[in-house]
């Protein structure tokens, strides 16, 4: 499909179905905590998209190949990819889903910040620099407030190193030979070594199941097919298709969406301390990624 220079209806449609998705993901993850080990559900899910994209990858003629050059940032980008969700599904089964997702989805904030020193061509602009202000305040604000629900300190840090593993992880794929990687092969890559590890490392966080039930299972399997399958690969399709900085502005509706689904479908407790750093975080998201407007 050829690369458009804005987005249109049908990309803004996609993307806000995306990150919906993401949001959803979240609630989905806490739900299923309630069956299975935090750890070896994510290595269940990593296993699980391991079969699907390998169906999925013949079926459509997409070759298995890696270039060399690449396989060292490959296997970082696994190790990354495995503490990212280490981290993040512990959060989950420790904090509430609108803390974890207020802090882990600060994500383009540091990837912000490592870009402006190893990518010249990015510097930090005026307006970005606000914006990085503006969700750092957030960022204090969310860590700040240790009331009402399920807090807990240890969540909230393992959201934030999750949300530092991602920004590694995207910072990987600008500035190393992964860039010219195919999404499918980057993303076979990350569940392949992810799954076996997470699995591994499973037992030291407890006994590996829980009480499974019908809804954990269910929940699995969205996971699988509906996250770290199909909805990676489609995100990895927008971004091939439409601007980056305009994929990367409609980021900031996973946290929004995120807290209001921990709201309505967990009945969590959302302190107003919460609400003022995910509107924060949010609208500095939005200022770093925004595309500065041309002077005529």
């Amino acid at each position: 499909m050829e690369r458009k220079s804005h987005i249109d209806a049908f990309g803004a449609i996609a993307l806000i179905a995306f990150a919906l998705n993401l949001a959803f993901n979240q609630v989905v993850i806490k739900v299923t905590n309630g069956g299975f080990n935090p750890v070896f559900s994510a290595g269940l899910r990593s296993l699980g998209a391991i079969v699907v994209l390998v169906i999925w990858m013949k079926m459509r003629g997409v070759s298995f190949a890696f270039p060399r050059a690449a396989w060292g940032a490959a296997v970082l980008s696994g190790i990354l990819f495995t503490f990212e969700f280490t981290c993040l599904f512990v959060a989950l089964d420790t904090t509430t889903v609108s803390r974890a997702s207020v802090i882990f989805y600060s994500m383009p904030v540091w990837l912000t910040i490592a870009v402006n020193f190893l990518l010249p061509d990015e510097r930090l602009t005026s307006t970005k620099i606000i914006g990085l202000m503006l969700a750092m305040l957030g960022i204090a604000v969310a860590l700040g407030n240790r009331s009402g629900g399920h807090v807990s300190w240890t969540g909230d840090l393992l959201a934030l190193l999750a949300a530092l593993s991602w920004a590694g992880i995207a910072l990987l794929v600008r500035v190393t030979p992964l860039e010219k990687v195919p999404p499918a092969q980057q993303l076979m890559c990350q569940v392949a070594i992810s799954g076996p590890i997470l699995v591994l490392m499973a037992p030291l966080f407890g006994p590996l199941v829980r009480d499974v039930q019908l809804i954990h299972l269910a929940g699995l399997t969205f996971q699988i097919f509906a996250v770290a399958s199909f909805g990676f690969l489609a995100w990895f399709w927008l971004m091939s298709v439409y601007p980056a900085s305009g994929v990367a502005s409609f980021s900031f509706l996973s946290p929004v969406l995120s807290v209001i689904l921990g709201w309505v479908l967990l009945s969590e407790h959302v302190a107003l301390s919460v609400w003022a750093a995910l509107a924060l975080i949010a609208a500095g998201i939005y200022l770093i990624n925004r595309k500065p407007r041309m002077i005529a």
